[in-house]
């Protein structure tokens, strides 16, 4: 299949590119700054932004697109305002990319005919993180999974979760087969061993879940979305997160400890098991987290 991969030079997108690859797919590189694989591949040097840059990575043939691509915090937050503004990023950045960029991209998947179209999204759609009023995220019950509702306070968990809005929109629409990864803290080999060197006893509950994904794990899920579009519902929404937290203590340690009002909510087993469900994806496409940072903190 011939794949359309955005931000195909940024952190992520090197990882999918590298996937895509190793199972014989053709592709096509999007992005700002000339990516590694330039040398083997057509690159589009321009932003998602841009519709007529997105117009042009599109053409050619493109079958699917891989939008990996975006602003990966809120550029408006009162907390990371300033590092933006100090980077030279423009306050409105994170909703510009994350939501017209993928509505410019979406269109350009229309008038090319392309039929699959698949997006790294955010657990952040949850609301969990980036809170902004003090109030404490209002957790139901655990692991969370794709029913939790969602109560977003920021600008990068709301371009998530409109981004998921948006594809449906585009299934419903134009019969677009479209699927979103609600990805955890995304962890290269490196990250891991930080995971694990850094690693010490728990002092409070951690609003980010103890949530991780090995940028290996997801990105093979985007290569299996992608493969499998045509075999699974029309459009999408996946929890992709390792099985385990980052946590050294079990998750009931973590719960009764921390939540013990949602002890009873909770799943019985024992271990370190995520407090996001991955189950729907496992489910759907034969998916499992084959990286584990566990494994570096056993060789420190």
């Amino acid at each position: 299949m011939k794949a359309l991969v955005t931000g195909a030079s940024g952190r992520l997108g090197r990882y999918v590119v590298a996937e895509l690859e190793s199972a014989g797919h053709e592709l096509v590189l999007m992005s700002r700054t000339r990516p590694e694989a330039a040398d083997r591949w057509p690159w589009v040097e321009g932003s998602i932004v841009d519709s007529e840059a997105c117009m042009r990575a599109t053409g050619g043939g493109v079958e699917a697109v891989q939008h990996v691509a975006a602003t990966p915090y809120p550029t408006d937050h009162p907390e990371t305002r300033q590092r933006a503004e100090e980077r030279g990023v423009p306050f409105d950045e994170t909703m510009r990319t994350n939501i017209m960029g993928t509505y410019y991209l979406l269109q350009a998947a229309v008038a090319r005919k392309i039929n699959i179209f698949v997006m790294t999204g955010s657990n952040c759609a949850l609301g969990h993180g980036f809170r902004i009023s003090g109030r404490e995220f209002p957790l139901r019950y655990l692991p969370v999974d794709e029913a939790h509702l969602s109560e977003v306070e920021d600008s990068y968990s709301y371009s998530k979760l409109v981004g998921e809005e948006l594809l449906a929109m585009y299934t419903r629409a134009y019969g677009i087969r479209t699927h979103v990864l609600r990805s955890a803290g995304i962890c290269n080999a490196e990250r891991r061993e930080g995971i694990a060197s850094n690693a010490s006893p728990a002092r409070a509950w951690d609003p980010w879940l103890w949530a991780w994904i090995g940028s290996e794990d997801i990105a093979a899920a985007h290569r299996l979305l992608m493969e499998k579009a045509e075999e699974i519902e029309p459009d999408g929404v996946y929890f992709c997160n390792g099985d385990d937290t980052t946590a050294l203590e079990p998750t009931r340690e973590l719960i009764a400890r921390f939540k013990p009002e949602l002890a009873d909510s909770s799943s019985d087993e024992g271990g370190h098991w995520s407090l996001l469900s991955n189950k729907k994806l496992r489910e759907t496409l034969g998916w499992e987290p084959r990286t584990s940072w566990r494994d570096s903190l056993e060789k420190s």
